[in-house]
């Protein structure tokens, strides 16, 4: 099977792979998302640990995806694992910090003995909640913005800022990408908890919660969206030189209609799964938000690294900007992780199956206080 595909088409497959990938993680940061809302919706210790135990039931999912991200993205394009993670470590390191402090923080929040109490545990879920998300959307914001780095010849890598990454953080495109993660994180924990949870004073804070988070969303996202269409963009020429090109993710668009069709259908479903809450006040919400969370975010992963792009352009020296042909692994790597990645529906399967199991009976009060229960 993979043995018949040419180098391009394994590169273009794996950059499919970790553009689903990255889209899943965006979709599971409904985690870190709820977790900013434990002071907001829960006025009560007891809405609080019905809040933290719905999402302690799916924390670990996000968690595996980020690591399973950044694994694949280093068997698949180790150039761009070496030159981001490598150079930008301050960037990666806060939000592996974070993420640890989300791991600690279910794992010792409501263990007998606990001298920190509870409150310190559910300060480390917000910060990771905040970071987390803003950080990894600052990050994905690059693919379109650039960093400052250069390759030479030998592939060695020297990064051009003292600051390590953190210096993307100053850039207001990614800044906006990074709120933008963060406010849809919310909307998808909102429509979550209206799927999981069984109290009506927590859901009844939601409802309204659930259109102050919309409003910001929408905001950035579009902004973000036409900043995007407008600007020029890195194309790869036919000798492999990277120059700018004018409108070049709209003209990814024109050239991808399937892609274009794609991310309309996944805006559209976002856009359903908010109202269809707003209006109906049940869990489908979170199905029609999520799957056009996956999907809208699977097509900007495409528009950046497909139709000759350079998925991660560099700002000191354009020629050193990384795409799908010369970041990749080699055509026996990736042809032999072809075969590897067969196994990923069985783990989707699995996913879906333990999801439905954790989700079986919605979270209300009498189930955290049943002492027979494990909670977080």
């Amino acid at each position: 099977m993979f043995e018949k595909m040419n180098e391009l088409a394994l590169q273009q497959y794996w950059w499919f792979l970790i553009s689903l990938l990255g889209a899943l993680l965006v979709f599971l940061m409904f985690v870190q998302g709820g977790q900013t809302l434990l002071k907001t919706l829960a006025k009560t210790k007891t809405e609080r640990n019905i809040l933290v135990n719905s999402l302690g039931r799916k924390w670990e999912f996000t968690f595996t995806t980020l690591v399973t991200f950044g694994g694949a993205f280093f068997a698949s394009f180790p150039l761009f694992y070496s030159t981001s993670f490598g150079g930008a470590y301050w960037v990666w390191m806060l939000i592996l910090i974070a993420f640890v402090g989300q791991a600690v923080s279910y794992e010792f929040r409501s263990k007998p003995g606990n001298p920190y109490g509870s409150t310190f545990f559910d300060t480390l879920l917000f910060i990771n909640g905040l970071l987390g998300t803003i950080l990894i959307g600052i990050a994905v914001g690059t693919f379109f913005t650039g960093a400052n780095f250069t390759i030479d010849s030998l592939n060695h890598m020297t990064w051009d800022s003292p600051w390590r990454g953190l210096e993307a953080a100053l850039n207001f495109h990614n800044v906006l990408l990074g709120l933008t993660v963060f406010f849809l994180s919310r909307v998808l924990a909102i429509l979550y908890f209206f799927n999981s949870i069984d109290s009506e004073a927590i859901l009844r804070r939601a409802y309204r919660h659930l259109i102050i988070n919309t409003i910001p969303f929408l905001i950035c996202f579009l902004s973000f969206v036409v900043w995007l269409m407008l600007r020029d963009g890195f194309a790869v020429m036919g000798d492999s030189t990277i120059v700018m090109v004018p409108f070049k993710y709209f003209t990814n668009l024109i050239d991808m209609p399937i892609v274009a069709i794609l991310f309309i259908v996944g805006v559209l479903l976002v856009l359903s799964g908010i109202l269809i809450t707003l209006i109906k006040k049940n869990g489908l919400g979170i199905w029609l938000s999520g799957s056009g969370t996956i999907i809208t975010v699977l097509m900007l992963f495409l528009l950046a690294g497909y139709n000759h792009t350079a998925f991660y352009p560099s700002l000191s020296d354009l020629q050193s900007s990384l795409t799908i042909q010369n970041a990749s692994s080699s055509r026996f790597t990736l042809m032999t992780m072809g075969y590897v990645s067969l196994m990923i529906p069985f783990v989707a399967a699995y996913i879906f199956y333990a999801w439905r199991s954790l989700n079986k009976n919605k979270i209300d009060a009498a189930e955290i206080e049943d002492t027979r229960n494990h909670t977080y």
